[in-house]
């Protein structure tokens, strides 16, 4: 007997996740599956609509004033500008008072861990007080343990950007912790439960000891930026004891993967999904599909220990994600999507996938399926792969996210239209 639900999402980053929720939003039983955990723990958490054109001008005030000139193919002009405001308004509450951004449609410039401003729409609320338009002098904290945050280099490159502000770097240890290979879960639960460390003034909890290490390197600053690292189920609370102790706003600087920004994303959406009654099966691989005499999909096959389960649903949607996520294949021959074979463009010559130009545009970013503008994939005929599959997020093609700083928003998007009008089909 297969299990039967009226939409199944295939994927759990940002694009199944926000489709799952449009869909269980217009009334349908929902199941998300998904095999390994999503990319959005390597992610900033970050959410991005456009920072740069396709042409690489930029960074972009006014994303919203730019999709319009995006090429026919991008799934932005697929879904319309109306579509990523929607979305971005979906997501807003689900996030609730844990993002910022949502007051203005101008991007926002959020310091990263290299000592760039990254344009996004929307932001984690402890990155907040670090946004280069805020005119404050900035100390940045980093720590010997923790060395893929050099904080006074970062703070040289913040500098030659020209921001309004001035910054500065200092590199210390963190209190308790005495390994380069401390996960940064570690440090988050050291600061989250105020553990005991042992000091030069004797032993405090984590917070004061922390305090008490930057204090004395505090220049008349009046905010702190640290790694992203404080706190995790109580982040708010160790962020706001270490302003007080400080006597500075502190905020957070997104870093490269594993992301604890990322990592508070995910829960902040699985959370909501398990409020929304979706059910979520995790860890579990869709190997194949059948179709019934109409070519439609009948059900895909999960493997669950070696035995292959079938999953129906009147409704699906792709969202496994691209050449990072495994999403779409590349193999010496062709490039696919491999779990519904759906056709995906590329050069004949495999020669022609990518520029010799390292920083040049590269064809294969661009590689994913094409879909219509209901997010149908589309085979080589330019037809409809299948009446009752959607594709969303960075399995689709047309666009270069890593470029363009798109891959949330457009996630958001596409996820959003894709899941409300498989649940709108779904449900009549």
């Amino acid at each position: 007997m297969a299990i039967s639900d009226d939409v199944l999402v295939i994927g759990g980053g940002i694009a199944g996740a926000t489709a799952a929720l449009a869909a269980a939003e217009e009334g349908a039983d929902v199941r998300l599956v998904t095999h390994k955990q999503s990319t959005l723990r390597n992610a900033s958490g970050l959410i991005d609509v456009l920072g740069y054109t396709h042409e690489g001008e930029g960074p972009i005030v006014d994303p919203f004033e730019r999709l319009e000139e995006l090429p026919e193919s991008h799934p932005y002009r697929r879904v319309g500008t109306e579509a990523v405001r929607e979305a971005l308004s979906f997501f807003d509450e689900i996030a609730g008072d844990a993002y910022a951004g949502g007051h203005t449609d101008a991007n926002a410039l959020v310091p990263t861990h290299g000592g760039t401003a990254k344009p996004t729409a929307r932001y984690p609320v402890s990155t907040a007080d670090g946004l280069a338009s805020d005119p404050r002098d900035t100390l940045l904290v980093g720590f010997e343990t923790l060395t893929d945050f050099d904080a006074p280099l970062a703070a040289s490159h913040l500098e030659a950007a020209g921001p309004p502000f001035s910054a500065r770097g200092v590199t210390l240890q963190f209190p308790g912790i005495v390994r380069d290979d401390a996960k940064l879960t570690r440090y988050a639960h050291l600061l989250d439960h105020e553990e005991p460390v042992r000091t030069n003034a004797g032993e405090l909890s984590a917070r004061e000891a922390l305090a008490a290490i930057v204090e004395p390197h505090l220049e008349g600053e009046s905010r702190v930026g640290f790694p992203a690292l404080l706190g995790d189920e109580f982040a708010d609370e160790v962020r706001a004891d270490l302003a007080d102790s400080l006597g500075a706003d502190v905020f957070e600087v997104p870093m490269g993967p594993p992301s604890l920004p990322g990592m508070r994303l995910e829960d902040l959406l699985y959370e909501a999904l398990e409020n929304a009654g979706v059910r979520v099966t995790s860890g579990v691989p869709v190997v194949g599909y059948e179709t019934d005499e109409s070519g439609t999909i009948d059900h895909v096959l999960v493997d669950r220990h070696g035995q292959e389960i079938p999953h129906e649903a009147s409704q699906y949607v792709l969202a496994t994600g691209g050449l990072v996520g495994k999403g779409v294949r590349s193999e010496r021959e062709r490039v696919f999507e491999p779990i519904f074979d759906c056709y995906v463009p590329h050069a004949d010559d495999r020669y022609d996938w990518f520029v010799d130009d390292v920083f040049g545009e590269q064809p294969y970013a661009q590689f994913g399926v094409v879909s219509d503008r209901e997010l149908r994939p589309l085979d080589v005929d330019e037809e409809p792969e299948f009446a009752n599959l959607r594709a969303a997020g960075a399995v689709l093609g047309g666009y270069d996210y890593a470029a363009e700083k798109s891959g949330a928003g457009v996630s958001l998007a596409t996820g959003y239209v894709a899941g409300g009008q498989a649940g709108t089909e779904a449900s009549e």
